[in-house]
């Protein structure tokens, strides 16, 4: 099929981002771009009898490297002075360049080969991202040692540390590594039943048993050693044990080969080939657990030998301040972050000029990812950058995940916009199955996983018939007759539910939807209304501009300000334009209650990507549910007589 051929099938586009719907201004719109080497491949789409699409780029992969190593020793051998990774330090920075980084790698993973690591007994990590955590990741990388970064939260975040003991119990590490001996003493007693190393980056004394990171280094005796361990490496070598993120249950461990990390690297430099010209500059805060801090943006900046400013903030109104600090002193060539850390960033780009120039000054693109970004921030980020430097700033998400290394599908001048993920990388071949009016994504290519780690029935289920990826994503087509205009995201099918009418909902399109109809006066929203007889919704406000909105001091308590009549009626006037956008039970919210209490990371209501785990939410809150749904509670917001 011919990409300018209309999709098949009858199959109508979810929503068309013209210029109206994305409500920008076309004076902004029509400006020039930064002048970037992106790409924008033609797309080649093909129907199959079974009324399935397959979708690949029409760009092929390129060659890619076969072990993470070998960025190491290029950059240290083409560039050893130049500054790899920079960390803030409570006495100032902390900086390492390559050639210093490769040094320590090398005695580090000499050390390491003391003790018959490998796949059956890896090297688990429980850190937050620094030097050191790069230093012995990367030793053990080197060697084929293969690392498991657990999220610090199963420690630092939890009373029965029930995740933590599951992670160990799957992994049976033979070391692990922890940031400080005094925060984790009492859950890696508590979760690791054998008496294995265990490292600590610092406070080593406040466990008798345990070392610190230098006694783990050796002393460059046994470097051929090092040299043969690493030559055995090779793209079918374990790289990473990654865990998912468990919202249905237990996390499971991802296996992730250095293959996978090598070819998702040669992707990406296909998606923006600018990154193999100019040495990338980043500033980032999202942790190395997770497949978008190190496969993504850690790999980024290796591969192509750039510098990683270790960004210490997180994007929440508490932690954001850290961010502002290291991005005043510091342009990036690349900016990533979640949708929330823009809206953060944008009032501080208005009020102050001089940041603005500095942060827009070297900038090649924007990226954001784990949700969708409001069409009000595209436009601000778009107004804002050509004001500032007079062309606007390629703005783009993609779609991808831990099984596939992880980006997929990225976006471009051609298929940019808010919800919109792109179209597949080089490399990618996409299947998608109709699923009423969207299509359900299916990923083939070597970047994605061989399956889960000691978990057959996992790994059996995970793949169709034709060895194609289940990823339990739903997407839709911006334009039908335009595939290469990109796909949408349209939510997971775990988060479509029914109600008592059997009417299918798909919560993951409606909580966009409410997001787009809520914001700022709301960061995040749970869709409720399974076996019940209609939609609703639980709001999570963002207290501080519903403050400002309806009048109120800034530390009013959030019952005050939920209470506020003024505050009510903008949420009732939002809700009511929501219901009447609804066609029909499906999509039609009929209320809404305020939460005052936010989401718990603890609890395990809060994922690390910053979105709300809704089943779990509603799970450890059936008070909130039956309050939204009983019809008697007067905080409740009824847009619909019920």
């Amino acid at each position: 099929m011919r990409t300018s051929d209309p999709l098949p099938g009858g199959i109508t586009s979810s929503k068309l981002f013209t210029l109206s719907a994305l409500n920008l201004n076309p004076t902004f719109h029509n400006v020039p771009l930064r002048p970037v080497r992106f790409f924008s491949p033609e797309v080649e789409l093909t129907r199959r009898v079974d009324g399935s699409l397959l979708m690949r780029s029409a760009e092929p992969l390129g060659d890619y490297d076969s072990r993470v190593g070998e960025w190491l020793d290029r950059w240290a051998q083409e560039a050893p002075a130049r500054t790899f990774i920079i960390e803030q330090t409570p006495t100032g920075e902390r900086c390492i360049s390559y050639g210093e980084a490769r040094k320590s790698v090398l005695l580090l993973a000499e050390g390491l080969l003391e003790y018959g690591l490998g796949p059956e007994r890896p090297l688990a990590i429980l850190a937050e991202n620094g030097i050191d955590h790069a230093l012995i990741m990367l030793a053990g990388l080197y060697v084929g040692i293969p690392i498991a970064p657990v999220a610090p939260a199963y420690a630092l975040q939890s009373i029965d540390f029930a995740k933590l003991s599951h992670a160990f119990k799957l992994l049976t590490p033979g070391m692990v590594v922890v940031d400080d001996a005094e925060l984790y003493r009492q859950p890696i007693e508590h979760a690791l039943k054998t008496d294995i190393p265990v490292i600590a980056l610092r406070n080593a004394s406040a466990s008798a048993k345990w070392r610190d990171l230098a006694s783990l280094k050796a002393d460059g005796s046994r470097h051929d050693e090092v040299r043969a361990a690493a030559a055995q490496v090779g793209r079918q070598t374990i790289a990473k044990f990654l865990f998912t993120s468990g919202s249905t249950g237990m996390p499971k461990v991802v296996i992730n080969t250095h293959g996978m990390i090598c070819c998702n690297s040669q992707m990406k430099r296909q998606v923006a080939p600018f990154l193999a010209e100019e040495p990338p500059v980043m500033v980032d805060w999202a942790p190395w657990n997770h497949t978008a801090g190190s496969n993504s943006n850690f790999s980024i900046t290796l591969h192509n030998g750039g510098t990683l400013y270790i960004d210490p903030g997180k994007p929440t109104p508490a932690k954001f301040g850290a961010s502002l600090e290291l991005l005043r002193r510091v342009s990036p060539t690349i900016y990533f972050n979640v949708p929330r850390g823009y809206e953060l960033l944008i009032p501080h780009l208005k009020a102050d000029p001089a940041f603005r120039e500095h942060f827009f000054r070297r900038l090649k693109f924007l990226w954001y990812a784990a949700a969708s970004m409001q069409p009000a921030t595209w436009f601000d980020l778009e107004r804002l950058a050509v004001e500032t430097v007079g062309h606007r700033i390629l703005t783009v998400s993609g779609l991808g995940m831990t099984e596939t290394a992880p980006i997929a599908l990225f976006g471009n001048a051609n298929a940019s916009g808010p919800g919109v993920v792109g179209i597949p990388v080089a490399g990618v071949e996409l299947k998608l199955i109709p699923d009423d009016n969207s299509f359900e994504v299916r990923y083939r290519g070597p970047n994605v996983t061989p399956g889960y780690w000691r978990d057959p029935a996992a790994t059996a289920a995970a793949f169709d018939e034709e060895g194609f990826l289940r990823s339990g994503d739903l997407l839709s087509f911006i334009d039908p007759e335009r595939p290469q205009a990109g796909l949408r995201f349209d939510g997971r099918m775990n988060e479509v539910f029914k109600l008592d009418s059997g009417t299918k909902v798909s919560a993951g399109k409606l909580r966009l939807d409410a997001l787009d109809a809520l914001r700022p006066l709301a960061h995040e929203v749970v869709v409720a209304g399974a076996d019940r007889k209609d939609v609703r919704i639980l709001i999570f406000p963002d207290w501080e501009v519903c403050a400002a909105a309806a009048g109120l001091d800034c530390s009013a308590e959030p019952a005050q300000i939920a209470s506020n009549p003024t505050l009510r009626a903008m949420f009732h006037e939002r809700l009511a334009k929501l219901y009447a956008a609804g066609t029909g039970s499906s999509n039609r919210i009929v209320a809404g209650l305020l939460v005052e209490s936010p989401p718990s990371s603890a609890a395990g209501e809060l994922t690390e990507k910053g979105t709300v785990n809704s089943r779990a939410l509603q799970r450890n809150r059936p008070e909130l549910v039956d309050a939204l749904f009983g019809d008697t509670d007067e905080r409740v917001l009824r847009v619909e007589s019920v």
